[in-house]
C-alpha cells in the first residue's frame, strides 16, 4: 500500500523546518554581518544578505600574522588536551561502574568525584598551583586542570553499568585481566558514549580562552580563542600613521560588530566541519550514558 502524508505530517515538517531556521538564524545573520560594511551593519541593514560585501573583517583576522600561529597552538592544545581527558575518563569511568562489593571503596570516591562536580577552590587557588607547578606558560596549563571532566566521567559510568555483566564474568573465567575487559569488552561496546564525551572535550579545549588569558604570558603560545578575543576593530592614531592606504582603507571598512561577527565565525567552523562525523553518536551517547544511576 501506498503510505499518504497526511495533514499532521506537513504540520510536523512545517514545525521543524521553522525550528530549523529559528536555530539557524543567528548563525545567517552573524554570517551576514562579518560580510557586509561598518555602515550597513551599524544601523541594522543587514538580516540574511551581506551588503557592500567585502572580506575585510576575515583579512584582518588572517593578516595580523599570529593567526596561524595561533591555529597551530589549539590544535596542539585539542589534540593533546583530547587524549588526556579521553584516557582519564575511561580509567576513572571503568572502576566506577563496578558494584560496592566488587571495588569497596566505591561510593567514597563517587561522593568526592560529585563534590568536584558541584565545588571548586577557585581561581587563586588554581593560579598559585598552576605557578607553583612550573607549568605557567605552557601548554600544559591548559590542559592538565581540567583533566578529568567529571560529567563526561557520570556519562561513560552511566553507559558502563548498563552492559551486561556476564560478558566481564565469561571473560575473567577465560583467564582475562581487568585492563583486557577494558580494551577488548568495554570500549569497543561503547563507542556511542565515548564519541560523545569525545565531542565535548573536543569543543571545550577549542572554545576555551579564559585560561589563556590568565596562564599563558607570550603571544605566540596564547590558543586561538584567546588570540580572536584580544583582537579589536578600534585604531589609535599612532597605528593609523603606520598602516599603507590600501590597510587604512580595509580597516575601515570594518566595525566592532563586524569584526565580532566575523570572529565568532571563524572559531565556529572547524567545529562545524567536525561535528557531522560525531553527529550520528551524539544523541544516543547521552540518553545510553544519563539513564541509569
Amino acid at each position: 500500500m501506498r503510505s499518504r502524508i497526511g495533514v499532521y505530517d506537513i504540520v510536523v515538517v512545517l514545525i521543524l523546518v521553522l525550528v530549523a531556521f529559528l536555530c539557524l538564524a543567528p548563525l545567517i545573520n552573524s554570517l551576514a554581518i562579518s560580510f557586509s560594511d561598518r555602515t550597513s551593519a551599524g544601523i541594522g541593514k543587514v538580516t540574511f544578505w551581506p551588503i557592500h560585501f567585502n572580506v575585510a573583517s576575515y583579512e584582518n583576522i588572517v593578516r595580523e600574522g599570529k593567526f596561524f600561529t595561533a591555529f597551530w597552538v589549539s590544535v596542539k592544545r585539542v589534540l593533546l588536551g583530547t587524549a588526556i581527558n579521553m584516557f582519564l575518563i575511561i580509567l576513572t569511568a571503568f572502576p566506577l561502574s563496578k558494584d560496592p562489593r566488587v571495588f569497596r571503596m566505591r561510593n567514597v570516591y563517587m561522593w568526592i568525584i560529585v563534590f568536584t562536580l558541584l565545588f571548586s577552590g577557585g581561581l587563586i587557588p588554581l593560579f598559585i598551583l598552576v605557578k607553583s607547578l612550573n607549568l605557567m606558560d605552557t601548554l600544559w596549563a591548559l590542559v592538565l586542570p581540567g583533566a578529568v571532566p567529571v560529567f563526561s566521567v557520570i556519562i561513560l559510568m552511566n553507559f558502563f553499568k548498563g552492559l551486561p555483566r556476564a560478558l566481564e564474568e565469561a571473560a575473567i573465567v577465560d583467564g582475562a585481566s581487568p585492563l583486557v575487559v577494558l580494551v577488548r569488552i568495554f570500549i569497543p561496546l561503547s563507542l556511542a558514549p565515548i564519541a560523545t564525551v569525545a565531542l565535548f572535550a573536543i569543543v571545550g579545549h577549542w572554545n576555551a580562552f579564559f585560561d589563556g588569558k590568565i596562564f599563558i604570558n607570550t603571544l605566540a603560545k596564547v590558543p586561538l580563542a584567546t588570540y580572536i578575543q584580544s583582537l579589536t576593530a578600534s585604531l589609535t592614531a599612532e597605528q593609523m600613521a603606520t598602516l599603507t592606504p590600501q590597510e587604512l582603507v580595509r580597516r575601515l571598512q570594518m566595525s566592532d560588530l563586524t569584526f565580532n561577527s566575523a570572529k565568532a565565525i571563524v572559531a565556529m567552523v572547524p567545529l562545524l566541519l567536525l561535528y557531522p562525523f560525531l553527529q550520528r553518536y551524539f544523541v544516543t551517547g547521552i540518553i545510553l550514558g544519563a539513564v541509569k544511576g
